[in-house]
C-alpha cells in the first residue's frame, strides 16, 4: 500500500511483491474503504474446538442416554447422528453438519448399538423392590433352610429360526436351502448358579398339566427343597399348578419375578443360547430331527457346568450369581 501511495502502478506492485493482480485491487479497494485492518493475517483452515458449550454437550448426552427420541416429541424411534442433529437445533439452536454430530458422538464416547426391548408396562419401582428386598429374602430362606434356588423358563422353537451369518459375493445374498415345512417344539428349563441344569422337551402346548409333570421330573432328581423363580405366566398361577404345589410344599416352593422383567431372569440367556446354536445355525428336515438336535445340545451344556454359570455373568442377572 505504501509503494502504491508511492506511485507505483498495480501491475507493477504485483510483480514486484508477487501476488496477484487482483489481490493488489481487493486490498487497494479495502484501504480505500478505511478497512486497513483487515489487511492482517488470519488463521486459516477449520476452526479447533466445538461450538456446543460444556453445559450444552454434557445435557445432550444426558438426554441421549435417558431418553428416547419420541419422547423428546422428535420424528425417530432411535438415537441415530441425524436425530442428535435435530436436538441440538431444537434445544440449543446450533446448526450442524450430520458429519460433525458424528465427531460429537466419538468424542463423548457414544457408540452405535443394538438396543434392548423393554415393555411399557415394566413397573421400575416393582423391579427395583425385587432387587433390593424380595429376592435378598429368598436368599435367606434358601440358607436357613438348606434349598435350592432355581431359575425357570419355557419357550417355543420353530423350524424356521436362524441366526448367525453366511459369507457370499458383495450384492449378492446367500441363499440357505431349507424345508418349507414348518413344525416346533416347547422347552421347559432351570438353572442354578452353581452350574446345574435340568430341561424336558415336548410336543404339545405348555399347560399346568406339563409343567407339573416337569416340576415332578424335577423334584426326583433333587434331595434337596427347590426355590423356583419363574415368571408370572398364568399356568405358573393357575389353580391346579397352586393345588399341586399345596400338597408338596416341603420340596418345592414358586417365587415369581417383577412383570414384563425377562432380563431379571439368568434362564432367558439359555433360551437364548439354544435357539441361537442348537437351532438357529442348523436345517432341521424334520421335527424329530429338531428335537433331537435340541435335546443333544442341552445334554452337552448339562455335562459343562461353566457355561451353565456364564449365564449369570450378564450385568442384568448378576445378582443372581451369589
Amino acid at each position: 500500500m505504501a509503494a502504491l501511495r508511492g506511485g507505483m502502478r498495480p501491475a507493477v506492485a504485483a510483480r514486484t511483491f508477487g501476488v496477484s493482480r487482483s489481490s493488489v485491487w481487493n486490498w487497494r479497494r479495502r484501504v480505500a474503504l478505511g478497512n486497513i485492518s483487515s489487511l492482517c493475517s488470519r488463521k486459516r483452515g477449520r476452526p479447533k474446538g466445538t461450538r456446543l458449550a460444556p453445559h450444552q454437550a454434557a445435557t445432550t448426552v444426558r438426554l441421549i442416554t435417558d431418553r428416547c427420541p419420541d419422547q423428546l416429541k422428535l420424528p425417530f424411534a432411535l438415537w441415530t447422528r441425524e436425530a442428535v442433529r435435530d436436538l441440538l437445533a431444537q434445544r440449543f439452536g446450533v446448526q450442524v453438519s450430520v458429519r460433525t454430530v458424528g465427531l460429537y458422538l466419538a468424542r463423548w464416547g457414544l457408540t452405535p448399538q443394538k438396543p434392548l426391548r423393554r415393555a411399557y408396562e415394566r413397573d421400575p419401582i416393582a423391579v427395583q423392590r425385587w432387587l433390593d428386598e424380595e429376592y435378598p429374602a429368598i436368599e435367606r430362606q434358601a440358607k436357613a433352610e438348606d434349598a435350592e434356588i432355581h431359575w425357570g423358563d419355557q419357550m417355543g422353537l420353530r423350524s424356521d429360526h436362524q441366526t448367525g451369518t453366511s459369507y457370499g459375493r458383495r450384492g449378492v445374498t446367500p441363499v440357505i436351502p431349507g424345508t418349507g415345512q414348518r413344525f416346533r417344539c416347547n422347552l421347559m428349563s432351570t438353572i442354578t448358579n452353581r452350574g446345574e441344569l435340568s430341561f424336558m422337551v415336548f410336543k404339545e402346548n405348555f399347560t399346568a398339566a406339563v409343567f407339573i409333570k416337569f416340576a415332578t421330573r424335577l423334584l426326583r432328581l433333587r434331595q434337596r427343597k427347590v426355590l423356583l423363580v419363574l415368571d408370572r405366566h398364568p399356568v405358573h398361577r393357575s389353580a391346579p399348578v397352586r393345588r399341586w404345589l399345596a400338597r408338596h410344599a416341603a420340596q418345592i416352593e414358586l417365587f415369581f419375578l417383577p412383570g414384563y422383567s425377562p432380563d431379571l431372569n439368568p434362564d432367558e440367556f439359555l433360551n437364548q443360547d439354544v435357539k441361537s446354536n442348537a437351532l438357529g445355525r442348523r436345517r432341521p428336515a424334520t421335527r424329530s430331527e429338531m428335537i433331537a438336535n435340541v435335546r443333544s445340545y442341552l445334554r452337552s451344556t448339562q455335562r459343562q457346568p461353566a457355561i451353565v454359570k456364564s449365564y449369570f455373568h450378564a450385568e442384568s442377572v448378576r445378582y443372581a450369581a451369589g
